[in-house]
């Protein structure tokens, strides 16, 4: 690991996402094996507290079991003159992901049984994988392919598919309270940027940051896991811790390019975390596209089941499934920018501040507090001195007791960011007494 990302600074996150992301890149991540533990290993180097866990093959989990563990070393395809012209080493998207080891010459027909390509974008290697169906296969771009000419080719995978562990890492930062802000990515996909290491860059920097506040209301929990399995996992082991102490949380992945915004409902839809991500999107881009719940896609899925119905809502830029480059090499580090990772960071950390600031307040006099005599209001009234104090009076007039901050704040239609501000000089003269 470079020095330039072991100081993390606020003003330059999307740079310290972007030179992370370069790190991880290479390294070929799957459900379980090195690359896996390789990831977790480099994020420790940030997160130190960050523990890694192990969870043998075979073990249930729900309705699923974890698989054997894959280890790949070398895949390719070589002409007759052992020229090798589709080649592993030279991009992990390559190999189907978890293909079985095999050494074998076989003539172009029977090749193409296990190819994979895109006739609609010729040049891009697509991202394929048979997690628990025995096969080997290869990707490449469809130009490539449709120009393979008869003959003999040999097909090496030098890989071990067998009884191993699946690795996920946990970091948990403790608060005030026993009750929990949730954050979860994953960390199975190769070398691709926005749907894979967008996510656990962005949680890096989000647990740095949260590490360094002074003061945290709540207890955070990150975890960086393989997806699906890994949630299935996660959740079979800590179901009624989380349920019993999340109050809200995120799924983070697809966070890092520069072209949309975009939010996924929990199942519930009106979960704490969704009010924070709504109320954020419409304050910092109030075009961004909204989906539903029959557009779910990620680990989503596991958190708002039926019966775990955890408050999980995503925001992501440009949604996963949704932008032309996805599941390809097309997704790569030109792709995801500092920019974009900046903007995504962003985002969640001010619906983060939302769930830790979404107190209640009353007012503790009768009437409208004088707010002159505290130096809080003009003391010459003429047209137009209150338009300064008119968002601060709103709030008071809103805060009885029964209403968030949030609430208010989309009340008022003013950025909960700015509600914080306003409430700080009214709690500190005792005239907002928060409710317990």
């Amino acid at each position: 690991m470079t020095s330039k990302i072991r100081d993390f600074h606020l003003a330059d996150v999307g740079g310290f996402c972007h030179e992370l992301a370069r790190q991880l890149f290479p390294i070929c991540r799957s459900l379980t094996g090195p690359g896996v533990r390789e990831t977790l290993a480099h994020l420790k180097v940030l997160l130190p507290d960050l523990t890694v866990h192990e969870v043998a093959s075979g073990t249930p989990a729900f309705d699923w079991v974890v698989p054997d563990e894959w280890t790949i070393r070398d895949a390719y395809i070589a002409d007759e003159s052992g020229a090798r012209i589709v080649d592993f080493r030279s991009h992990n998207l390559h190999i189907v992901g978890y293909s079985e080891p095999v050494d074998i010459w076989v003539d172009l027909e029977e090749l193409d049984k296990h190819l994979y390509s895109l006739p609609d974008q010729p040049t891009a290697i697509p991202y394929v994988t048979s997690y628990y169906s025995r096969r080997w296969g290869f990707c490449l771009p469809h130009e490539q392919r449709v120009s393979l000419k008869p003959g003999k080719y040999h097909v090496v995978v030098d890989a071990d598919l067998k009884p191993g562990v699946l690795n996920y890492g946990e970091l948990i930062i403790p608060g005030e309270t026993k009750e929990e802000i949730f954050i979860s990515t994953y960390v199975c996909h190769p070398s691709m940027a926005n749907n894979e290491l967008s996510g656990p860059v962005v949680a890096t920097a989000l647990a740095l940051w949260a590490s360094s506040l002074e003061r945290k209301k709540y207890t955070y929990r990150f975890v960086f896991i393989p997806e699906t399995i890994g949630s299935i996992v996660y959740l079979s082991r800590n179901i009624s811790h989380l349920k019993s102490h999340v109050i809200a949380g995120f799924n983070i992945s697809c966070i890092g390019d520069d072209r949309a915004y975009s939010y996924l409902p929990s199942r519930n839809g009106n979960t704490l975390s969704d009010k924070a991500a709504l109320h954020v999107l419409k304050h910092i881009s109030p075009d961004f596209a909204r989906y539903t719940w029959l557009d779910r896609g990620s680990d989503e899925r596991q958190y708002c089941a039926p019966g775990v119905d955890l408050p999980m809502a995503t925001i992501t830029r440009s949604k996963y499934g949704a932008y032309p480059e996805y599941h390809t090499s097309l997704d790569d580090l030109t792709l995801v920018t500092p920019t974009g990772l900046a903007g995504g960071f962003e985002a969640l950390k001010k619906a983060i501040e939302a769930v830790e600031h979404n107190a209640r307040f009353k007012v503790a006099v009768f009437g409208e507090p004088q707010l002159g005599r505290r130096g809080l209001y003009p003391t010459v009234s003429a047209r137009g001195s209150a338009d300064a104090v008119r968002g601060m009076m709103n709030l008071i007039s809103y805060c009885d007791g029964e209403r968030s901050l949030l609430e208010i704040a989309d009340i008022i239609g003013v950025p909960i960011w700015d509600v914080v501000k306003l409430a700080k000089p009214l709690i500190e003269n005792g005239l907002l007494v928060e409710q317990r």
